[in-house]
């Protein structure tokens, strides 16, 4: 059976649907098979997994997903693909397309309904580039009981959630996603690959979700409000970010120094260069210093 993902196969099936790429919607679909064979590959299918797919575009990845996959649900927000969908997918039984928003869906019990005997539940996609933040957070705060995640992303996106301390990529996001998984960024996509091309390079980044997070915390929101106001200002230190950014953090001045001390941080350090463990430290320390 021919691929979908070839430059004139696309092209015939754009061209008779008479579809047009919404910019909106960060539309670039892949045009080589071999890139979706390393992403499978990438991903560790076999027909004991099941999967998820977000944004199917044309199915070209669908397809690779649903020859290697015992079940493969994909989310498609935009209704016009709909039609092409069922032309391109119509040899692969074990394929169900949800037209709906991912960000709005409820994951869970689609889990439940479609997945139930399945030994591996893999999120796989080449996701928009405008939502992959957000499509990824909500996988993991949900807690949607998923083993890994292997997404297609802007690079410099899957730099920052691979990134180590100490590095100009490492950020809230790096902690965030590392709280929740062991990233690795697996290959680079140029952008040669795609139709149309977007401005930049791609990566695919294979995150592992850890049985417990990384390190324990008290409060786990209170933990990432911390991380986000430890890096508000990159080149100011962690103790200036804390006191402008935390509430009522100028009045407990003195507690945020004494919870630094505690943790054993150097108030003069900055955010970025500090590790999980360090963050949960301090994280727990201003919550014993009153500050929340």
């Amino acid at each position: 059976m021919k691929d979908i993902a070839t430059p004139s196969r696309t092209k015939d099936i754009l061209f008779r649907h008479g579809f047009s790429f919404k910019k909106s919607l960060g539309q670039n679909f892949l045009i080589d098979p071999n890139i979706l064979h390393r992403i499978t590959e990438t991903a560790g299918l076999t027909k004991e997994t099941g999967v998820i797919e977000i944004g199917p575009g044309i199915g070209a990845l669908t397809e690779h997903l649903a020859r290697t996959a015992g079940k493969v649900v994909a989310f498609e927000i935009d209704q016009r693909l709909l039609p092409i969908l069922n032309e391109t997918l119509e040899p692969y039984e074990n394929v169900k397309v949800i037209n709906e928003d991912v960000l709005k869906a409820d994951v869970k019990t689609v889990v439940e309904q479609e997945f139930a005997g399945f030994e591996q539940l893999m999120v796989v996609a080449n996701l928009p580039y405008y939502v992959t933040t957000p499509i990824i957070m909500k996988l993991l705060e949900d807690k949607i009981p998923v083993n890994g995640i292997v997404v297609m992303l802007q690079k410099e996106v899957g730099d920052r959630i691979s990134a180590k301390p100490s590095t100009k990529e490492y950020g809230s996001l790096s902690i965030a996603v590392q709280y929740y998984t062991e990233a690795e960024l697996a290959f680079v996509v140029p952008k040669t690959v795609f139709m149309p091309p977007p401005n930049v390079d791609s990566a695919i980044i294979k995150l592992i979700v850890r049985d417990e997070p990384a390190v324990s915390v008290k409060n786990e929101e209170f933990f990432f409000t911390v991380t986000r106001t430890s890096f508000a200002q990159r080149r100011k230190t962690i103790l200036n970010n804390l006191v402008n950014g935390l509430p009522g953090g100028k009045e407990k001045k003195e507690n945020i120094y004494a919870a630094l001390q505690k943790a054993g941080i150097e108030p003069a350090r900055r955010g970025e260069t500090l590790s999980l463990s360090e963050f949960a430290a301090l994280s727990d320390a201003l919550l014993n210093e009153g500050v929340h």
